[in-house]
């Protein structure tokens, strides 16, 4: 089962507004209806809310850990891209979040989920 708790944080290390993108190539899961490994990339983009409001910035290899702990979940593309922006907003308080999930084709099918927490700038609609 993913373990939330795994996300660690800090806080950002200026009030002024930035944009942090983190970029994993190797995020695995399983298909819960055939148990083959779903293969994805998943970009977090996120803008850390000012220290005032007790936003925070996620440590990567907490990042690491817990994308890792989805690796032997049975759980659709759909569940697994909500699932993170969740965890994430949770642990981390952002103005904004975006999680991309590109995941390899299979059957000629190739899927591409976004979930989105906040408001997300334009230039990454």
């Amino acid at each position: 089962m993913p373990d939330p708790s795994l996300i660690q944080s800090f806080p950002p290390p200026v009030d002024a507004p930035f944009i942090i993108e983190h970029v994993a190539e190797e995020f695995t899961s399983l298909c819960p209806v055939t148990g083959h490994p779903d293969f994805g990339i998943i970009t977090l983009r996120y803008q850390p809310a000012p220290t005032s409001k007790s936003g925070t910035c996620v440590e990567l290899k907490s990042l690491k850990l817990y994308y890792q702990s989805f690796r032997d979940e049975g759980i659709f593309y759909e569940a697994v891209t909500n699932r993170i922006r969740d965890d994430l907003t949770n642990a981390m308080n952002p103005t904004w979040l975006q999680i991309v999930a590109d995941f390899k084709g299979r059957g000629g099918i190739r899927s591409r989920i976004i979930a989105e927490h906040g408001p997300v700038p334009s230039r990454f609609q």
